[in-house]
């Protein structure tokens, strides 16, 4: 493919400064990119490959001097934003599954659209139905009475477990579980854990994506529910009975444990930990590595094991790296204190 560094700009609200008339073939990040590729600059720390990379063209804000002569430049307001619609528009993956591939085992009672496309040895169960456009890629189990949305894309070795419920353009990427067993078990008087049966299901809302590797735990009763709009990056565990609330973010790593309610718009950096039956409110961004033991209602940001409001935790992590010199100061204001008994002795003495 070749694309008019005109075109591109029209499409972007660009302003040129260089020639118009050159292509481009490819995207590419600054540092690797070579003739033939389009790439952008945003962050200030790249700035110094602006005068060595070999792209042909460059998206970059007004802020940006135009240094490097062999450059072709696009002044855009946002060079990220302006990089993913022309991703979007040119360059967006086409998943191409048709039809029912005859390995595929799908019960008598399930209901697919006519244009559902299912892979090679997919299992659909009793009573599941799967909504117009979605794509179900091969190896993928769904287990009985769910039902899965229009437009959704579910990429190879997923498994669905029982009942689940799953809404409209959700993406669930490969090796992920949604409605495994939540990690429930009661001791006897013996110490003895017995298994509770988990007998409820996974609720996943319209536009929810769900990195590979993750693992959602259906309610002990009732459902766990993902709000319209969250994105869950790799290796999440969710546990039974959680609410996450919508457009919330979560990078890898993150573990919510059991009834744990987490609000609307929240940003969760990467393993953060989270115990159960706590409250996160909306608009809370709590910093990776974070460990959550206790609800936090307030809208803000926090940071740290346990989470703390970051203002604090970063009072407190000064004081704790300032600790040797803390020490040194404590002990030579013990050796005056000690100087100024021994004379105060002394003179006691002498009267």
């Amino acid at each position: 493919m070749k694309i008019k560094i005109s075109e591109i700009a029209e499409l972007v609200n660009g302003e040129i400064i260089g020639d118009a008339n050159l292509e481009i073939s490819k995207l590419s990040n600054i540092q690797d990119a070579v003739l033939g590729d389009l790439t952008f600059l945003y962050i200030g720390k790249y700035n110094h490959f602006l005068n060595t990379t070999k792209a042909t063209a460059i998206l970059v804000s007004n802020e940006i001097e135009q240094t490097n002569p062999h450059l072709t430049y696009i002044i855009v307001d946002k060079p990220n934003i302006a990089f993913q619609n022309i991703i979007n528009h040119y360059f967006k993956p086409e998943f191409n599954l048709k039809g029912i591939n005859p390995t595929a085992v799908i019960d008598g009672s399930a209901k697919l659209d006519n244009s559902a496309s299912v892979g090679a040895n997919v299992f659909i169960g009793t009573n599941s139905s799967v909504g117009s456009n979605s794509k179900i890629y091969h190896n993928t189990v769904i287990l009985e009475n769910c039902k899965i949305g229009n437009n959704v894309l579910i990429f190879p070795n997923v498994t669905i477990r029982e009942n689940s419920i799953i809404g409209n353009n959700v993406i669930i990427h490969p090796n992920s579980v949604i409605g495994s067993d939540g990690f429930g078990f009661s001791p006897d008087s013996n110490g003895v854990y017995h298994k509770i049966p988990q007998i409820g299901n996974v609720i996943i809302e319209d536009d929810v994506e769900i990195g590979s590797n993750v693992s959602i735990d259906r309610a002990a009763i009732g459902s766990t529910v993902i709000g319209k709009g969250v994105k869950l990056d790799n290796l999440i565990q969710i546990a039974h009975n959680v609410k996450v609330g919508k457009n919330t973010v979560m990078s890898a790593q993150v573990g919510i444990s059991g009834s744990a309610k987490i609000g609307e718009n929240c940003i969760l950096g990467g393993q953060v930990g989270c115990v159960g039956h706590i409250e996160l409110g909306d608009n809370v961004l709590v910093g990776a590595q974070s460990g959550i033991s206790k609800s936090l209602p307030k809208a803000g940001t926090y940071f740290g094991s346990p989470a703390k409001e970051i203002k604090t935790t970063m009072k407190l992590e000064g004081h704790i790296r300032s600790l040797p010199n803390y020490l040194e100061r404590i002990k030579k204001l013990e050796e005056k204190i000690l100087l100024l008994e021994k004379n105060s002795q002394i003179e006691k003495e002498n009267n």
